[in-house]
């Protein structure tokens, strides 16, 4: 059946957005190249630079150079990764597309067995870690809320575990260049296409080289974009959180109505009158707080802006014809 799909002259496009990755770029071509090599299958690779403040363009350059498979687009500035996987999406021309980080945590090998899995007929091949060992405490904690939660409230099943290393045949991709939203919670958009799908897992390994450019707040505004962008649970917490604190209300007014009838006009506390005060204060604050983040997500959608901004291509003039 191999020898079947290279008769066909199949293209892969790997997806690889990187940002001040100057260290771990040498290394990764390397180990693509090896595995690459190895399918019967023609191959690219379209790096995304995501404004890098490093030599990282300069690096790209070199290494395209001594390698034509590269391909590079540039942003203007720092536009996220998530912004950069969708460009990156955005210019392939592969039968199957992979989107792959510079780090070496995404095995390369699996690309192999991802590609055996596209030949018996699955449309998309997800690389699933086996555990989170190598991650701390805080993060598999966090990691596990966000799944369970997106899990049970979300409509879209997104795979818990799996990141955006996977294959997607070129009909799967072009449904995800269709996508217009402004906020790109990739994960979720991979996983609200559907297709027939498969999992491979894999231990996931340390970063070869260099440090992560993800913090914890970036980490954290990655998965509010994602149960933002899937689920309205926080805003139907807010109802029940109201509906509850209502009925409080109600009763407590139905029970000082009764005690001032029956017992007379008490004195109220001013402790007791300042602690509901704050408290309902409180809940609205944070009530208006989820609304505004959904107002807030409507408000990009409606400015209507280019998600990127280009500031440089190389290698794309040879782009087979769509």
């Amino acid at each position: 059946m191999l020898s079947n799909f290279a008769e066909n002259e199949k293209l892969i496009s790997l997806v690889v957005p990187v940002y001040n990755e100057e260290e771990s770029l040498g290394l990764f071509f390397d180990e693509i190249t090896q595995v690459m090599e190895k399918t019967e299958c023609d191959w690219e690779i379209i790096c995304i630079d995501d404004g890098s403040i490093d030599a990282t363009y300069e690096k790209l350059q070199e290494f395209k150079k001594s390698n034509g498979k590269i391909k590079i687009l540039s942003f203007s500035r720092n536009f996220g990764k998530e912004i950069a996987l969708t460009a990156g999406i955005d210019y392939t021309s592969g039968d199957a597309v992979i989107p792959i980080d510079v780090d070496l945590q995404d095995p390369p090998e699996l690309i192999l067995e991802m590609i055996k899995k596209w030949q018996e007929g699955f449309d998309v091949v997800l690389a699933t870690r086996k555990t989170r060992g190598s991650d701390g405490f805080f993060k598999k904690f966090t990691a596990g809320v966000f799944y369970k939660i997106i899990g049970k409230y979300s409509n879209v099943e997104i795979p818990a575990n799996t990141g955006d290393f996977r294959l997607m045949d070129k009909k799967v991709v072009d449904v995800v260049k269709q996508l217009p939203e402004k906020t790109r919670f990739m994960k979720g958009i991979f996983a609200w296409v559907g297709f027939k799908s498969t999992q491979i897992y894999f231990d996931r390994p340390e970063r070869a080289q260099g440090e992560t450019s993800w913090s914890i707040g970036r980490l954290f505004g990655l998965a509010f974009d994602g149960i933002f962008s899937f689920t309205t649970i926080p805003l139907r917490i807010w109802l029940y959180i109201g509906v509850i604190i209502s009925l409080i209300s109600f009763s407590y007014a139905g029970f000082i109505i009764f005690q001032t009838v029956i017992m007379g006009i008490d004195v109220p506390g001013y402790a007791s009158l300042m602690t509901v005060v704050l408290f309902m204060g409180g809940v609205q604050l944070l009530s208006l707080g989820v609304i505004g983040e959904y107002i807030a997500r409507i408000y990009r959608e409606t400015k209507q802006r280019p998600l990127y901004i280009l500031d440089k291509q190389d290698g794309f003039e040879d782009k087979r014809a769509e």
